[in-house]
């Protein structure tokens, strides 16, 4: 049964399918996957072309609207929204230490390798053949936009358009191409950031000495280290993450009997930015993300060798890390460490299938807009522009007025310009 609600001037419905978790086995084991439809109330019955949003990670579910504003506001004047939680994620088949439990790491890493974007993609394709759909449209958001380049290489038949925001991966470089640039960028953004908040480099340095000499218990039992410290350096790429994290360095010591102690509000603060204890698939296959054919072997890991600076050492400026996943976090990171063998195998895995079919992509004809983001701390700026000087009719708004996040920051200006430029396209192609 469907569960259809109003709220304000929107109209819900959800959708769940039952479907194959590997599709070369159809008569194998099947996942949920679920979708939400949202319309605007007053075109509930009018036959909307299709939008369907294709969130970032991996391993996080759609968004959950609770107001018409926003790029939805944009997107809903005149089309209709499926909002997927990708296989894994949200109230789809859930992938967490508690689900995998039962599995050996040998069958976990079976069952996580069909988690990828081109079972996304199939996903997306069959739900689209049971809704009876001809052709729809895409919004990719960072790995969304990933999704969305995999969607084009194999299925550009279903799509009238395709929009991304942030997400225009490399298609050809290793994963080790990719954390070269992007721990460049984290070093970039953490220079401006101790620029910009000059007591904040004695924080840190306090905190990170502080986490060096004591055994400091998150509220989950899970011991609190310098390198998950770093790890917040993740908020550096998004809009008002700067202020952000330097609100939450001014909070960090309380006075217990006139010794200094980290609070508890601050560690709580701390646990909550550790995602990938809550969504795993964001750290067990991260790296996959970018592997075609080959293994990852641990790249950030090993690229970070290359960036010594990276390593606190009490006495020397505390350094923050960003996007990165470590095997390290499998002995520390409490839901992970059941995980952890399978992460390793996972990590030397180098039969992954062709994300991206780039003779095809060469010759797209679905309208392809992007905004691309100079100074995206996420997705390598150069390595964006070389995938779209290989789709030469797909067109991009480079812009540094936004950060890796600006669909949420500024969603109905930015999808806007995209459509705007769709269209554009298609008057040309007329």
């Amino acid at each position: 049964m469907q569960a259809c609600f109003y709220v304000d001037d929107l109209f819900y419905r959800q959708h769940q399918f039952e479907l194959p978790l590997d599709y070369t086995d159809q008569d194998g084991e099947t996942i949920r996957v679920f979708a939400r439809e949202v319309v605007a109330k007053d075109k509930q019955g009018t036959d909307l072309p299709w939008l369907v949003y294709l969130q970032g990670g991996p391993g996080f579910p759609a968004p959950r609207p609770d107001s018409n504003s926003g790029w939805f506001k944009r997107a809903l004047k005149q089309y209709r929204i499926l909002l997927l939680d990708q296989r894994g994620t949200g109230l789809s088949t859930v992938i967490s230490h508690q689900t995998l439990a039962s599995r050996t790491p040998e069958q976990q890493v079976a069952y996580l390798s069909q988690f990828r974007a081109d079972n996304i993609v199939r996903d997306a394709e069959a739900i689209r053949e049971q809704l009876g759909i001809q052709q729809w449209a895409l919004l990719g958001q960072s790995f969304g936009g990933f999704c969305a380049l995999h969607y084009l290489s194999y299925y550009p038949q279903s799509l009238s358009r395709a929009y991304i925001t942030g997400g225009i991966p490399s298609m050809t470089r290793h994963a080790d191409d990719v954390y070269q640039a992007t721990y460049q960028r984290v070093l970039d953004k953490t220079q401006q950031f101790f620029h910009a908040f000059p007591a904040a480099q004695g924080m840190c340095n306090r905190i990170a000495d502080y986490l060096l000499n004591n055994e400091i218990i998150l509220p989950n039992g899970q011991r609190f280290t310098v390198e998950q410290f770093q790890l917040i350096g993740i908020n550096l790429g998004r809009s008002g993450g700067a202020l952000a994290m330097y609100y939450l360095l001014e909070d960090a010591f309380v006075d217990v009997n006139s010794k200094p102690e980290l609070s508890y509000s601050f560690l709580t603060a701390m646990l909550a930015e550790q995602s990938y204890l809550t969504n795993p698939i964001y750290a067990i296959l991260h790296e996959s993300i970018y592997c075609q054919q080959d293994a990852s072997q641990w790249s950030a890991h090993r690229v970070r060798e290359h960036y010594p600076q990276c390593n606190y050492v009490s006495g020397e400026d505390f350094c923050f890390t960003g996007e990165m996943v470590y095997p390290w976090m499998f002995d520390q990171l409490e839901t992970l460490r059941p995980l952890k063998t399978a992460a390793d195998l996972l990590a030397e895995k180098a039969d992954w299938p062709q994300l991206y079919d780039v003779d095809l992509l060469a010759k797209n004809t679905v309208p392809v807009t992007a905004a691309v983001y100079v100074e995206d701390m996420y997705v390598e700026f150069d390595y964006s522009r070389e995938t779209l000087a290989l789709m030469p009719n797909a067109k991009a708004w480079m812009t540094n007025e936004y950060e890796h996040n600006g669909l949420r920051a500024d969603g109905e200006r930015i999808l806007d310009k995209l459509i705007s430029m769709a269209e554009v396209i298609e008057q040309t192609q007329s």
